[in-house]
Order: C-alpha cells, then sequence, then structure tokens
C-alpha cells in the first residue's frame, strides 16, 4: 500500500478518520487510537515488502533503544556519540549502497524518521529532553501520516498534542480544519500534480532539443514538484489534526519569494529549519567560539561555511549521486553569496524597499530556483553529457 496513492488508502484512512472523529468528539484521548492506527498502516505498507519492514522494524527498535541508553546518563558524551552513530549508520548505509544501485537497511520513509530519531538524541543531549517514554517515542517516530515524506515534526511538540484531550469545540475546529487541508492536498497532489505531469515528459530529453524546450521542462518539473510534494504535505497535515496532532506547515507560497534565503524560508519549512537548528547553528557556534575564522569579516565568513555545510548535507540527505550533491552545493554557494550581498551591499540597502527591486529579484531568484530544479531531476547533467559527447 502506498500512502495518499492508492485507493486502498484513501478507503481504509476515511474510516480511520471517522472513528477518530467519534473519539475526540467525545472527550477522549486520541494517543493510544493513534499509535495503533500508525502500526497498522506500517504493517499494510510494508506487507509487500517484508524485508525492508523488518529493516524498519529494527531501525525502530535501534532508536528506541539508542535514546533509553542515553537517558540513563544524558550528559555522557560517549553515550550521546553511540546513540547518535546507532541513529545515523542505517541512513548512512542505505545512501552509500543506493550508489550501486544496493538496498542496505533501507525503506521507504528511512530519511524522515532518521531525522526525527537524531533530534530526540542530540536535544537529550542537549537537556531539552528529560525523559521521553518508549510508547511516545515510537508513536512518534511511526505516525503514519508524516512517515514516508514528512513534514519533520519535533518531538517535544508533538508528544505535548498526542497527550492533549481537546476540548469538544476546539477538536471540532481540528476536525474541520484536517477534512480542508486533506482536501487541498489531494487537489494538489492528484489533479493539479496530474495534470501537469501529462505534458513533463523527461523521457523526451536529449542534447538535441531546442533550448526553449529545455526551459519549458524545468519550469514544468518545478511545478509539478511543487503541486506533488505540497499536495501530500497538505495531505498529511490534513490527517494529523483529524487525529490531534497540529504537525507543522511544509511549504508557504515559494513562487512568491524574492530571494534564495526567503525561498528556503517558504519551501520544505520543515527540512529547512531542522537543518537551521541542528547543522547551521551548531557549524557557526563550533567556528566562533574556537575561533577558527579570523579577520573583519569572520562572522560573515562564519555564516557562509555554515550556508555551505547545511545545504551540502542537505543535498547528501536527498542521495549521494552528483545531482543532488550538486544541488546543495549550488544552493550553499547562493546562500552564501546571499549573505554577502544582503550584509555588505549599499545597493541592495538603498533599493531594497522599492517596488521595481522587489519584481527584480523575485524574477531573479526564481531563475536560480528552477535552475535547481533542473539540477535536482538530471536534466542539466542530461545536457553536460550530451554536450560532452557530442
Amino acid at each position: 500500500m502506498s500512502f495518499f496513492a492508492d485507493p486502498s488508502f484513501f478507503e481504509l484512512l476515511a474510516v480511520v478518520v471517522a472513528v477518530a472523529a467519534v473519539i475526540g468528539l467525545t472527550g477522549h484521548s486520541l494517543r493510544r487510537y493513534g499509535l495503533v492506527v500508525s502500526l497498522v498502516f506500517l504493517c499494510l505498507m510494508f506487507y509487500t515488502t517484508p524485508l525492508t519492514g523488518a529493516f524498519a522494524a529494527c531501525f525502530m527498535v535501534v532508536a528506541l533503544a539508542a535514546e533509553q541508553f542515553l537517558l540513563r546518563k544524558p550528559d555522557s558524551k560517549a553515550r550521546y556519540r553511540v546513540a547518535l552513530a546507532l541513529s545515523l549508520t542505517p541512513l548512512v548505509a542505505y545512501k552509500v549502497g543506493a550508489v550501486w544501485g544496493a538496498n542496505i537497511l533501507g525503506f521507504s520513509g528511512i530519511s524522515y524518521v532518521t531525522f526525527r530519531a537524531v533530534q530526540v538524541v542530540i536535544e537529550t543531549h542537549g537537556g531539552l529532553i528529560k525523559e521521553l517514554s518508549v510508547p511516545d517515542e515510537l508513536y512518534f517516530l511511526a505516525f503514519f501520516p508524516t512517515f514516508t515524506s514528512g513534514p519533520i515534526d519535533r518531538s517535544r511538540r508533538f508528544v505535548d498534542d498526542a497527550h492533549k484531550v481537546w476540548e469538544r469545540d476546539e477538536y471540532a475546529g481540528m476536525l474541520a480544519r484536517g477534512l480542508l487541508l486533506l482536501l487541498a492536498g489531494m487537489i494538489y497532489k492528484l489533479v493539479l500534480a496530474t495534470l501537469v505531469h501529462r505534458y513533463y515528459a523527461p523521457a523526451a530529453w536529449s542534447d538535441t532539443t531546442g533550448f526553449w524546450y529545455q526551459v519549458q521542462t524545468a519550469y514544468q518539473y518545478a511545478l509539478y514538484l511543487f503541486f506533488d510534494f505540497a499536495g501530500y504535505s497538505l495531505m498529511a497535515m490534513g490527517v494529523s489534526y483529524c487525529l490531534g496532532i497540529r504537525t507543522p506547515r511544509n511549504f508557504r507560497a515559494p513562487f512568491v519569494s524574492t530571494s534564495i534565503d526567503d525561498f528556503w524560508n517558504r519551501w520544505h519549512i520543515s527540512l529547512s529549519t531542522w537543518l537551521r537548528d541542528f547543522v547551521f547553528m551548531r557549524v557557526t557556534r563550533d567556528l566562533m567560539r574556537k575561533k577558527l575564522i579570523h579577520g573583519k569579516n569572520r562572522r560573515l565568513r562564519t555564516a557562509q561555511i555554515g550556508f555551505l555545510c547545511n545545504m551540502v548535507l542537505m543535498g547528501a540527505w536527498h542521495g549521494l549521486t552528483p545531482d543532488y550533491l550538486i544541488y546543495g552545493l549550488y544552493h550553499g554557494v547562493l546562500m552564501g553569496l546571499a549573505e554577502a550581498y544582503h550584509k555588505k551591499s549599499k545597493f541592495y540597502k538603498a533599493h531594497k524597499d522599492q517596488n521595481w527591486y522587489k519584481v527584480a529579484s523575485w524574477f531573479v531568484t526564481m531563475q536560480l530556483v528552477v535552475f535547481s530544479f533542473a539540477i535536482f531531476s538530471g536534466q542539466v547533467s542530461m545536457l553536460v553529457k550530451g554536450a560532452l559527447n557530442g
């Protein structure tokens, strides 16, 4: 069963939401129900692929054991490193194996569930998580609406929602919003993404196709990616709200962005904020604390290095292939250049609030973004290979 795609999924989902509505509107906790249905949905998803299902089950057991191991002595650096390594190893093995076409410890959703498990370990060591029961962490990791493609939630916020018994009127509002989000997501993914995909034909790419055809294809792919992924995210949010969990928003009108940093505040928000909090902030803090960067522009250079590390990791998280790594590097360089431009350019400071500048900035940003998606999809690498072979 494919989540948010197969008709059988939506048929079962209708029953799950109906039962959740009854439980929530009668003033009862949805926590145990949500955990049970999440485990049932995961069993159904892995029913035809028992080996990857076994990998997922092993990951859950190891992640739960690693967190309980760390909770006994959260200040211990040795325990922290062991717990972090146990949480990250399956994803690293899967990404490395995928380069050679081998599935090592991989399963659908491993990238997203790994980031959730790592967040728990980091915040436990940092003292933000004082206690986390096995059922609560299992529910957080296995929560089926966001299991395969996010959004990436935070454990403390998730557990607070899970334990809350909503008032009837409060839950009724959440239920109504959830159903609207679910409907909007279905329109995005099942209607708009399907229509765009009908005209998006990457199989027709070749080095002999004209320039404007390549531009058209790049824009079509950007629209398809947005409607498909944003649609999934809206549906995941909708189901989450029906289950009493306020999963955070993942997209906020990204195609009106007027700068590359504005784009990443609007596109895949849960991933960009996760990387900001757990990679960028830590890299820049360590560089400043250890005084590894010198000179009058050391704060700027530190931020640029942080952006580069942040976005290269983002690319690697998608996969260890040249397209994904270059995509991450490209955005890291753009973020670093944008930081310097915003901090140092007198032209920017003089004109940033003027309407003509905002329009020009929006136009330039969109071209940079669409080109990055052409890198991401493999369109650029195909053109480069064609030119070299020609």
